[in-house]
């Protein structure tokens, strides 16, 4: 099986460190005690999804060594939203899949989805097809999802706008997998065939077709802004740039 790119050290920056109210240099990491507001101690992958859906902060009582999570208001999100974006502009734009070069035609496919829809993009026009590769074993691939889930949330009423996840598992595994974890792309099974084709030799791979059929972003593996720029794209795309 192909590599697949652990690059979490930025993303865990951003969706963790950027949002912390107190200053400190304190690491935080599995180490870190983090405690709910009546003060049980949180495992850390209870704490770190918490941080990832923006809705908690964390803060440390003055003297302490431990963090309280949080829920923060409206004024707080906005802040902290404010934070991330100024984080997501002073980081370099995330490295392009060598196979899938902006400015270039995408030589596109036929494909069906796990629920019999499809989408033909060798003749499709005037539509912008955000695709992503990537595999159930793939730790980076699933970090993203529920970041990827916002972005097709804010777009689900734009009929311009269609989420392919290209997937190397069987329909059978896919379907298991969605009984635990939402993933609101549509889904298309057994697709080690379109890897091979476009050359994707690392997971997750990202690509976005305008609808001039040109390339307009492509990325591979997972880092901090992966994806705000996919999000930017869309937008960019949207009002005709």
């Amino acid at each position: 099986m192909k590599k697949y790119l652990f690059i979490l050290s930025l993303f865990f920056a951003v969706n963790a460190h950027a949002q912390i109210t107190t200053r400190t240099t304190t690491k935080l990491d599995q180490n870190t005690v983090v405690k709910d507001s009546s003060g049980t101690v949180l495992p850390y992958a209870i704490w770190q999804k918490l941080m990832e859906t923006g809705e908690y902060n964390l803060r440390r009582p003055q003297g302490s060594e431990e963090f309280v999570a949080y829920k923060m208001n409206d004024v707080e999100k906005a802040r902290a939203a404010e934070r991330k974006k100024a984080a997501m502009l002073n980081m370099p734009k995330p490295r392009q899949a060598a196979s899938l070069k902006e400015g270039e035609k995408f030589n596109g496919d036929k494909f069906t989805d796990i629920n019999g829809n499809k989408y033909d993009l060798k003749t499709a026009v005037d539509k912008i097809y955000v695709i992503n590769f990537w595999f159930i074993n793939c730790p980076p691939c699933k970090q993203e999802i529920p970041e990827l889930n916002k972005v097709v949330e804010k777009y689900k009423d734009n009929k311009d706008v269609v989420f392919i996840a290209v997937a190397l598992d069987s329909k059978s595994e896919l379907k298991e997998f969605l009984k635990t974890t939402a993933f609101n792309y549509n889904i298309v099974d057994d697709g080690r065939y379109y890897s091979q084709k476009y050359e994707i030799d690392g997971y997750p791979t990202h690509v976005i077709v305008g609808k001039d059929s040109l390339i307009k972003f492509s990325t591979i593996g997972l880092t901090g802004n992966t994806v705000y720029w996919i999000e930017k794209t869309i937008g960019e795309q949207l009002k005709g740039i």
